[in-house]
This record gives structure tokens, sequence and C-alpha cells, in this order.
């Protein structure tokens, strides 16, 4: 960047939807944007504070809401990139901003003359004639700033900013750890290298290769081709090669181990946790949760685990007696598991995933997702492919209500490729508002299918597409005054509920007669295949749900630890935790501690559960519409819309759920559809 060209950053945004200036931003643009949106940030702080007038809910609350709109940008840009098209230089960038980025939120949430104003007004909050929105974002609003350490004296604050300012740069370094591992290892394949490997496997495989500018094929350590090699390859030696990559991710001696930042992170939230009173990490965290305590995600977890544990021994049962069959008198490994499933999987139910996938192609499904948003809140995705992007791979949506009003936009990022991160996620360039003018939503989802031609779904793809979606309908609904109460920003164990909800749709026959088309053929997908699919998918439920609690459970483990100090190897700690609650080896968990972003580099530190807490209310919720009789009933569909899509943190979410379902949530729901119903 020279001195004669003025950064794009900090220049007005004008493209259709204040989409960023993609094509005229470098990696070096970033940190003077960042550094000059803080400053800026700060005066709209330090005026608002200095306001002379007394303090009242429009010059305080409704300003704060509306400060830092040139940060909030530039910071939605930095982090939508960092995850979904790094570099090397963008690497380097969030490297050094993440301490500045933490000291900055530190001088807002702990600037005193705001909080006197804000607390002034919380004491005074039921004379003040708020209306509920307005009293919800000023008690939300309150309860931050005192969590950040507010109140807190002033050594205690200065800690409190030095952790958070530790904390962000070596969550930083963590995810930056994971992604190197991710980004550079590959198992190339030749030969019979490929035994066993389906056509839609090989097809990813060579082009997570050319990807590379590699010949031949290759194995990454994307979900989306990574499993299905542990599913079909047989060649055991190669699974456990792979797998073995995929679980050690984080875990390798040098400058990209993870396994000393572990204990440095949790040693520097407990501690944090004391500064505020509260004798663990996740006392404090699940404060401001549904849950509420510890003991109440304990319950939960104990609960499912026990249940889920008793169907893994069904289910290893099956695989032991094909594998007797097949003259295959071994242990069984993790490497194993996955491949001998499937095999059950085709024998007993006549399901094979080279059957099912040319049924579920991308585009279709992709379509099949707006098609139930459609029908059920009336909304329309128009392509709009003339809109400059991050990457070609992106495709952008307009988004149009019933009455052709527009709603905003959605971008669409399905493909793995080198630079973005594994996982599935959902996030946002713009948030819904009307503080100060209307703010329409800009949300996007990130998935990481492997790329084919054309790209072909296995039927948890499909889900975690439509999971994803159900995230980014959250964000494009949300209908609130107050940027800070918008779409998402909702307790971490009710922001899974919308996203888990919508998978419920992915199932339905309905949808899939109207959407899962052979993508040869043109012909629907067999009603006997959909009900092999469902079968075979209740027969996996031990494996996934007992592989799920067990990740939830070190979560909660290593967070309720009295003195995470005297814990000298984490790693070692997580085996102890699995083997006292009898995690059976063979099975594994979701995600170990070395690579846990999750935990370490994301917001779900002492709240992995709430995957399950939100599996509770989502079951319970999609009742609704088979008490109906039809999963698009229009009433069920409008009450959805307006508590649970639409309201975003305007309401306690016990309260939102109550608005749509008329009661509490009932648990059976769920292990009705786990198959978990036998007592515990």
């Amino acid at each position: 960047m020279t001195t004669t060209q003025p950064n794009p950053l900090l220049q007005p945004w004008d493209a259709p939807f204040q989409l960023p200036p993609f094509d005229r931003t470098s990696p070096d643009h970033f940190a003077p944007a960042l550094r000059e949106a803080m400053a800026q940030h700060l005066a709209e702080i330090d005026a608002i504070a200095a306001d002379p007038q007394p303090p009242t809910f429009d010059n305080t609350l409704a300003a704060l809401d509306r400060s830092g709109k040139l940060l909030r940008r530039v910071v939605g840009m930095f982090g939508n990139l960092c995850s979904s098209h790094s570099s090397e230089a963008l690497r380097a960038v969030e490297r050094e901003m993440a301490v500045p980025l933490a000291a900055h939120e530190n001088a807002v949430t702990m600037h005193a003359g705001l909080f006197r104003r804000i607390d002034a007004l919380h004491e005074r909050r039921r004379q003040l004639g708020l209306d509920p929105e307005q009293l919800r974002l000023l008690e939300r609003m309150h309860l931050g700033f005192v969590r950040s350490g507010a109140r807190l004296d002033a050594a205690s604050q200065s800690r409190h900013a030095a952790i958070t300012e530790r904390l962000a740069a070596m969550s930083t370094a963590f995810g930056q750890n994971v992604l190197h591992e991710e980004t550079a290892w590959h198992l190339p394949l030749s030969g019979d290298d490929v035994e066993g490997l389906p056509e839609f496997v090989l097809a990813a495989a060579a082009g997570a290769a050319a990807e590379r500018g590699l010949p031949g094929h290759v194995i990454t350590l994307s979900r989306s081709l990574i499993v299905p090699f542990l599913t079909f390859s047989r060649r055991r030696d190669l699974r456990e090669k792979a797998w073995r990559a995929w679980t050690s991710r984080g875990e390798h001696a040098g400058e990209h181990d993870n396994r000393p930042l572990i204990g440095q992170i949790v040693q520097l939230r407990h501690e944090l946790a004391q500064l505020h009173g509260y004798a663990t990490y996740a006392d404090y965290a699940l404060v401001d949760r549904m849950a509420g305590k510890p003991a109440a995600v304990d319950e939960l977890l104990d609960n499912v685990y026990g249940r889920a544990l008793k169907a893994l021994s069904g289910e290893r049962e099956a695989i032991d007696a094909l594998r007797r069959d097949a003259g295959d008198s071994g242990e069984l490994q993790p490497w194993d598991w996955r491949f001998w499933a499937e095999q059950v999987r085709q024998r007993q139910y006549a399901v094979d995933d080279a059957e099912v996938k040319p049924y579920f192609p991308l585009d279709a499904m992709v379509q099949s997702a707006f098609d139930c948003a459609q029908r059920l809140f009336g909304i329309r995705f128009v392509a709009r492919p003339e809109l400059k992007l991050y990457h070609p791979d992106v495709k952008a949506y307009e988004v149009i209500d019933a009455a052709g009003a527009p709603v905003g936009l959605f971008l669409h990022d399905n493909f793995a490729r080198p630079g973005k991160r594994s996982g599935a996620w959902m996030n946002g360039f713009h948030w819904q508002a009307r503080n100060g003018g209307t703010v329409r939503p800009v949300i996007i989802n990130n998935n990481n299918f492997a790329k084919g031609e054309p790209t072909l779904l296995s039927f948890d793809d499909v889900r975690t597409l439509f999971h994803e979606f159900g995230h980014g309908l959250h964000g494009l609904l949300s209908d609130v005054t107050y940027r800070e109460l918008s779409g998402t920003r909702v307790l971490r164990d009710f922001v899974e509920l919308p996203s888990q909800l919508f998978e419920h749709w992915a199932e339905e026959r309905e949808v899939l007669q109207r959407h899962a088309r052979h993508v040869a053929t043109g012909e629907p997908i067999p009603e006997a295949l959909v009900t092999r699919i469902q079968h075979a998918q209740r027969f996996g439920q031990g494996y996934e749900t007992v592989r799920y609690c067990a990740s939830a459970i070190v979560d909660m483990a290593v967070h309720t630890h009295p003195d995470p100090a005297s814990v000298q190897d984490w790693v070692a700690f997580e085996a102890q935790v699995l083997r006292d609650r009898g995690l059976p080896p063979a099975a594994g968990l979701n995600h170990r501690l070395p690579h846990f972003q999750h935990l370490f580099s994301g917001g779900y530190a002492a709240g992995y559960y709430v995957y399950l807490w939100a599996e509770v209310l989502d079951a319970d919720a999609y009742d609704a519409f088979v008490e109906a009789g039809n999963p698009f009933d229009a009433d069920v569909a409008a009450r959805l819309k307006r508590c649970i899509y639409g309201s975003g943190n305007t309401m306690e979410p016990g309260r939102a759920y109550e608005a749509f379902r008329g009661r509490g949530p009932r648990i059976e729901p769920l292990l009705a559809q786990k198959g978990l119903l036998q007592p515990a």
C-alpha cells in the first residue's frame, strides 16, 4: 500500500448491499484500517460518556448500539476472510491485531464513565417506561459490562484486561496451528491404495489433488473427504494413517504444537472466573446460558450418554458379528469402526453411500433448502452472479420476502480448499438492525464439501447443509431494532435451535420426493430407499451420540477443574476422563483437546454441550408440525418465524420457546428420535 492510494476499507462501501471492496483490498490494508476504526469507536464512546445531559436510553444505550459502525464492518470482513480465504499475509495480520482488538474491547467495557451511565439506567430500569425490547437491551448490555470487568477494582480490572488480551493471542495461535496442519497434510493414493473407494470419493480426491497442483488422488483432512475414506477404504493400513493424522492435529512437537496452549488457556480462564468470584470457569460461563450451572449440564449429558452407550453396545455386536463372518478376528480399532459400520448398513439395511449420493447433488440440495424456506417463511432466493465476492466458489443470492421487499443477501461458500478452516459455520458481513437507519443482513454459510463434477453429498452432508442454512435463516429473518440483539446474538445454548431444527426438513419425505432426484436420470429417490436410509441412520445413533457426549464431557471436566495448574498433561487428563466414563476406545470422540477449536479458538468453552441442549428443543419444536399434521403448516411456521427465527435476543430464550410452543420443552421427542427411549 502506498501513501498516494486511499485505503479502500476506510472509503464508503458503495457496492450493492454494502458488500466489502473485496477486489480492491489487500492484507496490508487491514491493520491500519482496524487501528483507525478502533480510534473512531473510542472517540464515540468518550462522547457518549461525556454527554452533559443525564443518561437516557437514547443518549446512552441506543447511542452505544449505533457506535462502531466502521469497526464492525472492517472486523466483519477481516474475520470472514481469515476463516474462509486465509493466506500467510492475512494470518500475520491476525496475529498482529489479536491483542489490540482485545485491548480495545476492554477499553470499551471497562470505560468508567460509560458504565456509570449504564449502571444508573439499570438501577432505574423499572421506572424508565421502556418497551420490552429496550429493557432487554439494557439488561443484556449491563450484564455484558459486568461480566467484562466493569465492577472490578482497578487492580482486578488491569489483570482482567491482561488475561483477555493474552487469551485472544493464544486462541488465534491455536486456530492457526490447526489450520496449518490441516493444510499441510495429505495422503497420496496410487495403484491399489484406492481399493474400495466409490467413484464419488475418487472424484473428490482427484479434485483435492488438482487444487494442490498434484497428480492423481489425495486424501486431505477435510471432514467431507476423510470420513468417506475411513468409511470405504479397504486398505486398513491407510485408514490407520489417515485416522491418526486426523485425530492428532495440533499434537505434534514444534511451533504448531497446541498442547502447551491448552494448559495456559485453561489456567487463564480459571483465574478470570475467580476474579469474578466463581469457583471454576464453567460456573462463570454458565451464568449467562440457559443451563445456568454445571449440574444442569451434567444431568443432561449423563442421561443421554448412558443410554447412548447401551445403543453403541448393540451396534458393536452387529459389527463384531459381521467381522466374524468375514474372518476378521483382530481387535476392532477406531479406524475400523466406520468401515465395518458401513458394511453392516449395506448388509442389514441395503444402504450404500455410493447408491445414495447420486440422489443428493449439491445444487439440488441448495434449491431444496431454499424451497423449504420459501414454503415456511415466504422468502425467495434470487441468484446474483454479477456481484464481486472474495472467491469464485462463493455464490450470492438476494433474499426477497413474499411482498417483493428486500430482506438481505445470502452468500454460500460450500467447498473445502487450502486456506479455509475445516468444519461448517455461519457468519455475517452485516447484521439486521433499525437503530439509526435500516441495515439489511449480509449472511454467509460456509461448508467444506469435497468438490466434484458434480458434487454429490452424503445424507450427513445434506444435514450439515440444512443445519448451517438454519443458522443463516436466523440471521436473515431477524426483525429487531437493536443490532446488539440481532439474529444469532442469543445465548449459546439457544443459538443451535434454529439450525438443528431446520435439519428436520431435510428428512421430510415430501421434500425428498421433490428434490432428491438422481443426478443422471432425474428419477426421484425411491420410497424404499428413503425408508432404508432412515433405518440405517438410526443404526449409527449410538456411535455418533457417544462420540459427541464424550467430547462434551471432556469439555466440562476441563472447565470445572478446581485447580487447572495442577494438571501437567491435558492429553493424559482427557484419556483418564474417558476411561472413567467407560468410553470404548474403538469409538473415539468427536474432538480431541489439541484440535478442539470450539473450546480454544471459538466461543464454546464449557459449552460444547449446547448442541445436545438444543437437540432437546429442536426435537420437541418439530413435533409442533407433526401435531399439526403438516411440515409446512402456516400457523406453526408463522409462530416459529415470529418467536424463534425473527426475535433475536429480544426475549429470554425460555420465554421465546414457550411463546412458540405454548409450554416448555420435553426430552422424550429427542430420545425417541435417537432410539434411546429405553431406560438408561
